[in-house]
C-alpha cells in the first residue's frame, strides 16, 4: 500500500505539472468564460452601457393633445420586450427633432395621417436609412395595436383590462401517463429547464474527462514500455500496484480538472454583469434536483474506472506509441456511443433505446444520468444499473490486471488475443 500511495502521488503530481494538462484546462476555462461573457462584450462593443443616452428613442409628430401620441407615451410593454422612449414633436421641422436625428440620439420618427373614422390613422415611419429595426417595429406595432383598441372601445374598458387583452397566455406542459390523458392524478410536470442545462453540461464534462484521462493512462504505459523504463519499474513495484496506482492517480487529475472548470463557471456567474444571466434564461438553481449531482458522481466514478482499466490493458500490450491510436480505437468508439446516444435523446429521454442503454455497462454512465435528470426512472432501475456497472467494472479490473501483468513485458508486434490468453494462464490473480 505504501508503494501504491507513492505511485498515486507521483502520477498525480507528474500529470498536473505537464503542459498538456495546464494548457487544456486553461483553454477550457477561457472558452467557457468567453461564452458566458459574450452578451456583455457585445454590449461593450456596441457602446451600450445601459444609460438613457443609449436607449432607443423614437419621435412622434402630432399636435398637442393628440390622443394617439398620449397613448403611445403611456404604453407599458410586457416583460422581455425592448423598451422604446416616445417623444412628441409638433412638426417634422422641429429643431430638437432634427438635432436628435443628426446626433443619432433619435433613431427615427412616425407621423400620423388624417383621422378617418374610428381607430388609428395611417402611420409612416421616417429614418435616415429608410429602414426600421426589428425590435423597434415590434414595439411600435404592439403599442399602436393597444392604442387602437383603446380608441375604439373608449371608456368601456379600463387600461388594466386593455393591457390584460395583450398579455401572452402561458401554456404549461405535462407528461401523459400510461393510463391516459384523462387521469389528471397521474400526470407529471416536465422537469425544470435547469435540469436540462445541468445534464447537458455533465454529459459533456464527464465524457471529456473520461476520454482525456483514459488517453493519459494508455499513453503513459505505452511510453514507459517502449522506452524500457517498465523493466526497471517492475523491479521496485508489482505490475498490479503500478496499474492501479496510475489509474487512481490520473482519476484524481480528472477530479481536479472538473473542480477547476466548475470553479471557473461559478466565478463567472458571480461577476456583477452576469448576476442576471440565470434569470434571463429562466433558470432557477432552487429547482435543481440534488440527486442528479449525487448519482452523477457515482456514475462518473464507476464509468471512469471501467474505461480507464480498458485503456490501461490496451496500453500494456502496445510496444510503440505509434500503434497506440489504432489500438484504442474500439474504446474511443464505445466512448462516443456513450456520449452521442444520450446527447441526441435529451428531448426524448424515455425511449426504449435509452432505457436499454442505461443498463448496458459501456453506455449506462451517461444514459442513466440522462434518465435521472430529465426522464422518468424508478429507484430500483438506478440501483440495478449501478450494480451492473459495478460488477462489470470489477470484472474488467480483474481482466485488465491479468492482461497488464503479462502485456507489459511482451515486446515486438502487438500480440494476438490467442497469445494474450496463453500468457494470462501462467498467472493467477
Amino acid at each position: 500500500m505504501n508503494k501504491m500511495g507513492t505511485i498515486i502521488g507521483f502520477t498525480f503530481k507528474n500529470k498536473v505539472r505537464t503542459k498538456a494538462f495546464l494548457i487544456t484546462t486553461l483553454i477550457l476555462v477561457v472558452l467557457l468564460s468567453i461564452g458566458m461573457n459574450i452578451p456583455y462584450m457585445v454590449k461593450l462593443f456596441q457602446g451600450d452601457d445601459g444609460s438613457a443616452k443609449n436607449q432607443v428613442q423614437i419621435g412622434v409628430v402630432a399636435e398637442d393633445g393628440n390622443r394617439v401620441a398620449e397613448l403611445l407615451q403611456a404604453y407599458s410593454p410586457p416583460e422581455g420586450v425592448t423598451p422604446v422612449t416616445i417623444s412628441p414633436y409638433a412638426t417634422a421641422d422641429d429643431a430638437a427633432l432634427k438635432k436628435g436625428l443628426d446626433e443619432e440620439n433619435i433613431e427615427g420618427y412616425i407621423t400620423l395621417g388624417a383621422q378617418s373614422g374610428e381607430g388609428i390613422p395611417a402611420v409612416t415611419y421616417y429614418s435616415k436609412n429608410g429602414e426600421i429595426d426589428s425590435d423597434v417595429q415590434s414595439y411600435l406595432q404592439n403599442a399602436l395595436q393597444q392604442a387602437n383598441t383603446q380608441l375604439i372601445v373608449g371608456d368601456k374598458l379600463t387600461a388594466e383590462q386593455v393591457a390584460a387583452m395583450y398579455t401572452p397566455v402561458s401554456i404549461g406542459t405535462q407528461q401523459i401517463s400510461s393510463e391516459g390523458a384523462g387521469n389528471e392524478g397521474t400526470a407529471e410536470e416536465s422537469p425544470p429547464i435547469i435540469n436540462y442545462v445541468i445534464v447537458y453540461a455533465l454529459l459533456m464534462l464527464f465524457f471529456m474527462s473520461i476520454m482525456m484521462t483514459g488517453n493519459m493512462i494508455s499513453a503513459e504505459i505505452t511510453s514507459e514500455k517502449s522506452s524500457r523504463i517498465m523493466e526497471i519499474l517492475i523491479t521496485s513495484a508489482a505490475p498490479l500496484t503500478q496499474m492501479f496506482g496510475k489509474v487512481i492517480g490520473i482519476f484524481l487529475v480528472g477530479i481536479l480538472q472538473i473542480a477547476i472548470i466548475s470553479a471557473g463557471v461559478a466565478a463567472n456567474l458571480m461577476l456583477p454583469h452576469n448576476a442576471s444571466i440565470l434569470t434571463d434564461f429562466d433558470l432557477d438553481l432552487g429547482q435543481l434536483d440534488i440527486s442528479i449531482l449525487l448519482y452523477g458522481l457515482v456514475l462518473y466514478i464507476l464509468g471512469y474506472f471501467l474505461y480507464a482499466l480498458m485503456y490501461a490493458a490496451v496500453g500494456s500490450i502496445v510496444s510503440r506509441t505509434e500503434d497506440l491510436g489504432q489500438a484504442i480505437m474500439p474504446i474511443l468508439m464505445l466512448g462516443f456511443v456513450n456520449l452521442y446516444l444520450p446527447m441526441f435523446s435529451i428531448s426524448v429521454p424515455d425511449t426504449l433505446l435509452v432505457k436499454v442503454a442505461s443498463f448496458v455497462p459501456f453506455t449506462s454512465p451517461l444514459s442513466m444520468l440522462l434518465r435521472i435528470g430529465v426522464g422518468e426512472v424508478a429507484t430500483w432501475e438506478i440501483l440495478v444499473s449501478i450494480l451492473i456497472l459495478l460488477a462489470t467494472t470489477l470484472l474488467f479490473g480483474w481482466l485488465a490486471a491479468k492482461i497488464y501483468r503479462t502485456g507489459v513485458l511482451m515486446y515486438g508486434k502487438r500480440p494476438s488475443i490467442k497469445e494474450i490468453r496463453k500468457a494470462m494462464k501462467a498467472y493467477k490473480i
